[in-house]
């Protein structure tokens, strides 16, 4: 008999710190009493269940066995089935082996003829319970199994929870602490479990210490035999879109929608916005009073400069926006190869391409055009193969 406080004590605790729902742990605990049962006192074969009242702390013992006929089991003995001659196995409508039926075990089942005996309305594949005898005296390898069996089915039920949990807040910002630091990874413990911030998905010159808070980018939750992985970014353009969301309510509302991100992480981002209500300045809605929303923004990216323009369904346009701050002089499209030639002036030439060609290659992956940039007087000084780009980091655009 078990001690109802310690028990409800016990699943109150587990329910409420690892979010295990209790039916899952008296499951577990069921499952192990079966265990250590037919490790001790059970035939070879016999399918044991334990059943615990939680309003008295009793717990019953069944044996449960399958009613069948000849069409889902094999009526032979064991020595029978060992001395058959091998036979070409049969094949089902897809030319795939059919499994041979089970022998007959008679631990395991019942035949339809003896089922009816005892219950009057048995049908073939109806499972039939018979009381047993309860224990409560185990010998030390069946409790040490039962242990085991209990350790691996609370795991199990933690996982599921935790998968839910973590899964149903993919695509959001979590918090968490630096919790080591292996081969350029990061791990980060989120509470529940440890989030992987990878080598690649950082920002290029920001260095984290153990205890340290950090927030990054939930985009992968991935289950694995060897556990469950939150993989985490700092460095995709939807961190970058969520902490916006964050400081801008226009945003998070969804009246202001992000059409595409190109960004460079730790260095610069380009951000096309549009707005769905048109009293509302999509542009001003995340910059802030006094530029305040961008740069709290900035601040957590360490210094990263965001370029925020308006999206324009007009190729031109949108375009010559994406290239600021340069003033563009014009804007030849060449739609069967998808490339845009601009025209900008001698003393514009390096602001267009931006250091190391930054600016003009921001420019391309946030539009998706080829851009060559030319002179006033015609020479190419640059030209940048948007299509080719990893394309835009980008929340799905206003149908």
């Amino acid at each position: 008999m078990f001690d109802l406080k310690v028990i409800n004590s016990v699943l109150g605790e587990l329910e409420e710190e690892r979010g295990i729902p209790r039916e899952k742990v008296i499951e577990a605990i069921e499952a192990a009493l079966a265990t250590a049962y037919k490790k001790e006192y059970a035939k070879k074969g016999q399918v044991i269940r334990a059943q615990i009242d939680l309003n008295t702390g009793t717990t019953e013992f069944q044996q449960i066995k399958t009613v069948v006929d000849d069409t889902t089991v094999r009526f032979i003995t064991e020595e029978e089935e060992a001395n058959e001659e091998p036979r070409e196995p049969e094949l089902d409508a897809e030319g795939n082996p059919i499994a041979p039926l089970p022998r007959y075990n008679e631990e395991q089942h019942i035949k339809i003829e003896d089922a009816k005996f005892i219950k009057r309305d048995a049908k073939v594949g109806d499972d039939l319970v018979f009381p047993l005898e309860a224990k409560g005296d185990y010998g030390r390898i069946a409790a040490q199994t039962a242990k085991q069996v209990i350790i691996q089915k609370i795991r199990e039920a933690e996982k599921v929870s935790v998968v839910a949990e973590y899964g149903a807040r993919q695509g959001e910002i979590v918090s968490g602490t630096v919790q080591r630091m292996e081969r350029g990874n990061i791990y980060v413990d989120l509470g529940r479990a440890t989030g992987i911030l990878p080598y690649d998905e950082q920002i290029p010159g920001e260095r984290y210490r153990q205890g340290e808070r950090i927030r990054a980018l939930l985009y992968q939750v991935e289950e694995s035999p060897r556990g469950i992985y939150l993989r985490l970014s700092r460095a995709k353009g939807e961190f970058l879109a969520k902490l916006f969301e964050m400081e801008a309510p226009e945003a998070a509302h969804g009246t202001v929608v992000f059409k595409s991100i190109a960004r460079e992480a730790g260095s610069r981002s380009k951000v096309a916005v549009a707005s769905t209500d048109p009293h509302v300045d999509p542009v001003g809605s995340l910059v802030g009073q006094r530029g305040v929303r961008v740069s709290t923004v900035t601040s957590e990216l360490g210094g990263e400069k965001i370029d925020i323009i308006e999206w324009n369904e007009d190729p031109k346009a949108f375009i010559q926006e994406a290239l600021s701050p340069a003033r563009i002089l014009e804007v030849s499209l060449d739609e069967e190869e998808h490339k845009a030639t601009i025209k900008v002036a001698e003393d514009q030439q390096s602001l267009a391409i931006g250091r190391g060609g930054q600016n003009v290659r921001l420019a391309a992956k946030l539009t998706g055009w080829r851009i060559d940039i030319q002179s006033q007087g015609g020479k190419v000084v640059e030209g940048v193969e948007g299509k080719d780009l990893p394309a835009p980091e980008a929340i799905p655009p206003i149908e």
